[in-house]
């Protein structure tokens, strides 16, 4: 029998709200129990070594898993940041337990961690680009994942999996391309280093309501039809395969259910205009 090989996952959380640990949790299929006992691809397995959310254990008993898996399995693991990174009078806005007394912190468990895994996913758009802990006036000076990798010059390879929260499939299906294929190479990514497979194209391009964009019929207020466009969506300037693969298990989306896209898987989404007023039109790209 060939021995299952299995791939150690350390799951950090850092300044968020948890939300993106509970979208992971509606995953169908597979479904969070396939991912975290079953092998998804035969001979090959996920370990799931500490989520301070899902795991029973707590206190020092679980750090002492994360340190010594970080050791043993140097250049073998994979570290799943949720949540920016407070870097703030040296972080001490978020910390994760304590060392000879003394806290350790967000921004230090994340450098430590990071230096010497696999791979890092920085899951949901707080991870990928700051996200509302870094929305403006940012008082704890909160960062990316990539940003503070950048700053202490860590080059582990990133992969960005944005949203607010991100869909269960885009983190499932990235791990399942590392487990089959390997690391994503250059081209597998775009400038944001999100899955093209994912975010290779714009909402407003897959939109059910792009006829009515076209034809220039623009709904005047939520509930009417037309394009949601002058509402404020940000559908023309955001990359995420929403309207194709759905949400909750494939019941609906924002738009579907008469909201706007709010943009939630770009760059600092978080410090835009109102969410309900229209775009500038400087802010589209040439061609929708």
């Amino acid at each position: 029998m060939t021995a299952v090989k299995e791939y150690p996952a350390i799951w950090l959380q850092c300044a968020a709200c948890t939300g993106c640990s509970v979208s992971l949790l509606n995953a169908t299929n597979p479904s969070i129990k396939n991912l975290l006992v079953d092998e998804i691809f035969p001979g090959k397995h996920i370990n799931l070594r500490v989520h301070p959310t899902v795991m029973a254990g707590a206190g020092e008993p679980v750090i002492e898993v994360m340190e010594r898996t970080a050791k043993d399995k140097r250049s073998g693991y994979i570290l799943i940041v949720e949540g920016a990174i407070p870097t703030a009078k040296g972080g001490i806005h978020g910390v994760v337990s304590e060392r000879d007394g003394k806290p350790v912190t967000m921004l230090l468990r994340v450098e430590e961690l990071a230096k010497d895994a696999l791979a890092v996913i920085a899951l949901g758009s707080c991870a990928a680009f700051g996200g509302i802990p870094a929305a403006y006036p940012n008082p704890t000076q909160c960062l990316s994942v990539g940003d503070v990798l950048r700053a202490r010059g860590i080059g582990t390879p990133l992969v960005n999996i944005p949203g607010c929260p991100p869909h269960p499939d885009w983190f499932v299906g990235t791990v399942a391309s590392i487990l089959l294929s390997g690391l994503p190479k250059p081209e597998d990514l775009d400038e944001y280093r999100r899955p093209k497979a994912f975010y290779g194209q714009t909402i407003h391009e897959n939109c059910p309501r792009r006829a009515y964009y076209d034809e220039n019929k623009f709904a005047k207020k939520f509930g009417e039809p037309g394009c949601n466009y002058e509402l404020g969506c940000r559908g023309p300037v955001t990359h995420a395969d929403c309207p194709l693969r759905l949400w909750n298990n494939g019941v609906n989306w924002c738009v579907g259910c008469g909201a706007t896209c709010i943009g939630c898987t770009e760059p600092e989404f978080f410090d835009i205009s109102p969410l309900y007023e229209k775009l500038s039109t400087a802010a589209l790209p040439g061609e929708i």
